[in-house]
C-alpha cells in the first residue's frame, strides 16, 4: 500500500522543529514562515506545549464525551476570557471544516430556515457543507452539489441585502480574513454593515476565524477591529499548535438540546491539554502584541522592496504578490534561502508564521528576499 497522493509535494521532510525553525535529516535549518499553514502558533517544540501533553497522556489520553470533562470547563473558561466572549458556549471539535459544519448547522437548527450565503474567494473547508461553501468548484464532487448555498461578491453589502430579504438565509459565513483567495481582508465598514443587515433579518453571522483568529492578527480574532460581535466563531489550526482540535464559539441566545451536535474525538483530553498550554503561552509571552509589532514592521518594509506588489494583511498573516509564478518563487525561496512560505494562485507569497517570530528572524527573511528578487 502507498500513500493517496492527493498533495504536490516539495522534495524535503522535516523531521524536527525547534521554534521558528524546522530541519531535515541532513541537519538542514529552515526558516519556517509558513506554520503548517498558520497552524504552528506557538513555535516548533515549545517546552511547556510538551510537558503539557506529555503530563497528560501519561495519566489519561482519552475518554469519550458520554462523561465529564473537566479540562474542557477549564478551556472554555479560559478562551472565554482570553477572546472577550466570557458569556458565550463552546462547542469542541477536530478541525475547522468541522467547526464550520457545526456552526451551520446550528444556524439553521435555530432559525428553521435551510440556506448559507458565503462570498466570492471563500474557504471554508473540505467536508460537504463546507466545500459547498468554498468557492471554488473544483473541490466539489457531484455529492456535494446543492441548491442551499449562494455566493455574493466579498465587499458588496447591497447584493448581500437583496439575497437576505428573500427570508430563505439561516446564516452569512464569512472569514475574518480570506487566507486561501491570498489575504483579502473585509473592510471594516463592511462587516459592520454585515453585523446589521443579518441582524434586522434575524439572520445567524457566522465568522470563519480558522485561519485568521487566535492572535494571528493581533487581536484575538480578526473581526475584533470593526467592533462586531457574531453569533458563531469558528477555530481550530493555531488553537493546538499541531494537535488536532477546533471548535464553535456560540453566542447565548442559542439553546442546546441533546443529540443535536455530537463527535468521538472532539474535546478529547490531549486536545484539550494542548489547547491549554497554546493559551497559557500566548498570555506569558504576550504573543498577541508581538504579532501585531512584527507583523506592522513586515508590512511596512516589504512595502519598500523593489519588486514586491500589493502588501496586505494584518499581524502575522501577510501576503504580496511577486513577478511571474509565486509557486517557482516560493521553490526559489525554500531550496535557495531555506525559507518555508506558502502560496495563493497566480502570484502570491503567504506569510503565516508562528506568532513568536521576531523582528531579528523577519530581518533575515527580508534581507533574503530582496536579494532573490535582485538576482
Amino acid at each position: 500500500m502507498k500513500p493517496f497522493n492527493v498533495y504536490t509535494l516539495y522534495p524535503t521532510e522535516p523531521v524536527r522543529g525547534r521554534g521558528n525553525f524546522v530541519y531535515d535529516a541532513a541537519g538542514t535549518e529552515y526558516l519556517d514562515l509558513y506554520g503548517g499553514h498558520a497552524v504552528i502558533s506557538l513555535g516548533h517544540a515549545d517546552e511547556t506545549y510538551v510537558d503539557r501533553i506529555a503530563k497528560q497522556v501519561a495519566r489519561l489520553g482519552f475518554y469519550s464525551n458520554s462523561v465529564e470533562n473537566s479540562l474542557q470547563c477549564e478551556l472554555a473558561e479560559r478562551l472565554g476570557r482570553a477572546s472577550g466572549y466570557d458569556d458565550y458556549a463552546l462547542f469542541l471539535c477536530n478541525s475547522g471544516a468541522e467547526a464550520n459544519e457545526n456552526a451551520m448547522k446550528l444556524a439553521s437548527f435555530h432559525t428553521g430556515r435551510s440556506h448559507i450565503l458565503a462570498f466570492t474567494g471563500a474557504f471554508h473547508g473540505r467536508t460537504s457543507g463546507a466545500v459547498a461553501a468554498t468557492d471554488n468548484v473544483a473541490l466539489r464532487a457531484p455529492f456535494n452539489a446543492t441548491d442551499h448555498v449562494e455566493f455574493a461578491p466579498l465587499g458588496d453589502l447591497q447584493r448581500v441585502e437583496e439575497l437576505l430579504a428573500t427570508g430563505r438565509f439561516a446564516a452569512v459565513i464569512i472569514e475574518g480574513i480570506q487566507g486561501v483567495a491570498g489575504i483579502r481582508v473585509p473592510s471594516d465598514d463592511f462587516l459592520r454593515g454585515l453585523r446589521e443587515a443579518t441582524r434586522r433579518h434575524g439572520v445567524q453571522l457566522i465568522l470563519d476565524e480558522i485561519q485568521s483568529g487566535y492572535g494571528r492578527t493581533g487581536q484575538f480574532f480578526a473581526h475584533q477591529k470593526a467592533g462586531i460581535r457574531p453569533d458563531l466563531i469558528t477555530v481550530a489550526k493555531g488553537m493546538g499548535n499541531g494537535f488536532p482540535i477546533g471548535g464553535v464559539l456560540i453566542a447565548p441566545h442559542f439553546e442546546a438540546r441533546p443529540g443535536m451536535l455530537g463527535t468521538t474525538f472532539g474535546g478529547n483530553h490531549l486536545a484539550c491539554a494542548a489547547a491549554l498550554a497554546v493559551l497559557e503561552v500566548m498570555e506569558r509571552d504576550r504573543l498577541m502584541e508581538n504579532a501585531a509589532a512584527t507583523g506592522s514592521y513586515l508590512l511596512d518594509r516589504l512595502s519598500r522592496i523593489e519588486g514586491v506588489h500589493d502588501v496586505r494583511g494584518r499581524g502575522l498573516m501577510l501576503g504580496f504578490d511577486v513577478e511571474g509564478s509565486g509557486a517557482d518563487f516560493r521553490r526559489r525561496l525554500l531550496f535557495e534561502k531555506h525559507i518555508f512560505t506558502g502560496g495563493a494562485g497566480k502570484s502570491t507569497v503567504r506569510l503565516l508564521p508562528a506568532l513568536t517570530l521576531t523582528r531579528e528572524l523577519a530581518d533575515r527573511f527580508l534581507t533574503s528576499l530582496g536579494e532573490l528578487l535582485r538576482a
